[in-house]
């Protein structure tokens, strides 16, 4: 891979500690919140014209669904107006830097399953709707690629149960990476979903924890006090085309 001048935000959240540890791009900024916090527009501007990006990966955000259910307002400084900020100050410098946001299957209906990118947008809680948002302003730039998916650390399957009637396409957040480096090269403008064969969260974990208990989506949806997609699964046809 041709070297690239790479900044990667949310560098301390799950993600963007696995793009650092996987050493895929050796030329990666990951400033700390105090010398990057997105929400402050100066600082943005500060770090663009004292650092020379080539590539945006543009991992933070406020993403706990409970946290942006809690706090709205927080949701909204993150995850649309930080990504709003990073935006306007590269269309003022009109450099063409490529843009990749990492978004979430959430910003689909989450009943059906099997979303293609050309699905209707139907966020069913805060958290997709502030996503949603962050979409909005990226589609602004002229090299920009928003990934819908959603993912997960085999390593760190922390719960003791999982639904066998709740789908998904959860992604191993190592095949995410990959998946990463891939469309920073590719040349590909627009929103591509990225995620693994449809299967049941308690089938998808059982792989990574074999003891782990079986329940039913309504277990699980009785004790929050936000709705969650019973099967957000999607059509991953466009990325099996891109990543040949």
């Amino acid at each position: 891979m041709k070297q690239k001048n790479i900044l990667l935000t949310g560098g301390s959240g799950k993600l963007g500690k696995a793009i650092i540890s996987s050493g895929v791009f050796p030329s990666i900024k990951a400033p700390s919140h105090k010398a990057l916090d997105i929400t402050d527009a100066v600082k943005v501007s500060r770090f663009f014209k004292t650092n020379k990006i080539n590539v945006v990966i543009h991992a933070a955000a406020k993403a706990r669904m409970a946290e942006c259910e809690k706090d709205p307002i927080g949701a909204l400084r993150v995850n649309i107006i930080g990504t709003s900020n990073l935006v306007s100050e590269i269309l003022k410098s009109r450099r063409i830097i490529r843009f990749i946001y990492i978004s979430t299957d959430g910003v689909y209906c989450g009943n059906k399953g099997n979303y293609s990118e050309a699905s209707g947008l139907m966020p069913y809680n805060k958290y997709g709707w502030a996503k949603l948002g962050g979409e909005c302003a990226v589609t602004l730039l002229p090299n920009h690629c928003i990934i819908r998916t959603s993912f997960f650390d085999p390593k760190k399957i922390s719960f003791k149960d999982a639904a066998r009637d709740m789908y998904s396409s959860k992604v191993d957040i190592n095949c995410l990476v990959d998946a990463l480096r891939v469309m920073v090269e590719k040349r590909y403008v627009g929103v591509v979903n990225i995620g693994s064969k449809k299967s049941s969260d308690y089938d998808k974990y059982k792989r990574y924890k074999p003891g782990i208990g079986s329940c039913r989506f309504k277990d699980i949806r009785k004790n929050l006090s936000f709705n969650i997609a019973r099967d957000s699964s999607l059509d991953t046809k466009l990325w099996k085309r891109l990543k040949k």
